[in-house]
C-alpha cells in the first residue's frame, strides 16, 4: 500500500550511498540487533541489483489481481507490528532531524526518483503524498489497517499509517542508495528496507510493496491480448503516469513467491 509516486548536506555524487541516511540506519540497526540488516546491512556501497524476470513479476502481479481484498486474524496482527516497525523508524529518521512533510499539492510532490533525492538534499525534508489523496483503484477502505489515522501530525495534519509507511520507504528504499521508481529500483528498494523489519514482517512486506510494483507494471490494465506487458509505440500503451494505483487489499501471497524474489539478489554461480 507504500506505493505511490531527504538530511541536508551536500549531493553525493552518482549513486553513491547517502551517509546521512546510512548513519540514521546503523544506528537504528545497532539498536535492534535482532533485524537482519543488524549484520548484513549495506552501508559504504550499493545494494546488490535483482536480475531481471518479467515472467516472474506478471507472475506475482496475476496473483495479486487475484487474491481476495481481506486477511484474517494473523494477517491483521501483523499489520499492527508493521506500523509499530514503521513508528519506530519515523521516529528514528525526525529524531536525527529529517523533516517530513505532508504535500497538500494536486499531483505527485516528486518527477522522479533523482527529483526526490536532489529536493532532500536541498531542503532536508521529504515531502509526502497523502493517502487521502491517492490510495487504489478501487478507491480505498477503512478496513484496511494502514489506512487507520497513526499518532503522527504534522502542519496540523494526522498521517494515516499508510503515510508514514510510504515516508520510511521512501528515505530507507529510495533515497539512501539511489533506487529509481523503475521495476528493478523498486525491487532493490524493497529488498534494502526488509533488512530493517523483523522476518516475520517480510511475506507482508513483499505483498504490501513488491507485488504492489508488479501489479502496476504487469498488472492487467498493461498487458496485451497475448498477456505481455504493452509497450510503448502500441497504440493501447498506458503510461505509468497514466496507469491507476493497486487495489487495495490485506493478504499474504505463496511465501514461495517471496523466496523467488529474493533469489534474484543471489550472485550467479560460475559454470
Amino acid at each position: 500500500m507504500a506505493v505511490r509516486r531527504r538530511g541536508g548536506g551536500p549531493m553525493p555524487e552518482n549513486d553513491s550511498p547517502d551517509v546521512g541516511l546510512v548513519r540514521i540506519a546503523q544506528s537504528y540497526l545497532r539498536s535492534r540487533p535482532w533485524l537482519p540488516g543488524h549484520r548484513s546491512f549495506p552501508t559504504d556501497s550499493q545494494p546488490p541489483r535483482p536480475r531481471s524476470d518479467e515472467g516472474l513479476g506478471r507472475e506475482i502481479a496475476a496473483a495479486y489481481e487475484a487474491a481476495p481484498r481481506d486477511g484474517d486474524r494473523r494477517t491483521a496482527e501483523l499489520y499492527e507490528r508493521l506500523t509499530e516497525e514503521n513508528l519506530a523508524q519515523f521516529e528514528a529518521v525526525t529524531a536525527a532531524g529529517v523533516r517530513v512533510l505532508p504535500w497538500q499539492g494536486p499531483h505527485q510532490p516528486y518527477s522522479s526518483s533523482a527529483d526526490l533525492r536532489r529536493s532532500f538534499h536541498a531542503t532536508g525534508s521529504l515531502r509526502v503524498f497523502l493517502t487521502r489523496h491517492g490510495y487504489g483503484s478501487d478507491g480505498g477502505t477503512s478496513a484496511h489497517p494502514l489506512q487507520r489515522p497513526s499518532p503522527v501530525v504534522t502542519d496540523g495534519i494526522r498521517f494515516a499509517h499508510n503515510d508514514v509507511f510510504r515516508a520510511v520507504h521512501d528515505l530507507f528504499g529510495h533515497c539512501m542508495f539511489a533506487n529509481s521508481f523503475g521495476v528493478g529500483g523498486e525491487f532493490t528498494a524493497s529488498y534494502c528496507h526488509l533488512l530493517m523489519y523483523p522476518r516475520p514482517l517480510h511475506l507482508l512486506l513483499f505483498t504490501e510493496q513488491v507485488a504492489q510494483i508488479c501489479w502496476f507494471f504487469y498488472g492487467p490494465h498493461v498487458l496485451d491480448e497475448h498477456g505481455s506487458p504493452r509497450r510503448p509505440g502500441d497504440p493501447r500503451y498506458v503510461a505509468p503516469r497514466d496507469r491507476p494505483y493497486p487495489p487495495q487489499k490485506w493478504f499474504l501471497l505463496d511465501p514461495g513467491l517471496l523466496e523467488r524474489y529474493l533469489s534474484l539478489f543471489d550472485p550467479l554461480e560460475d559454470s
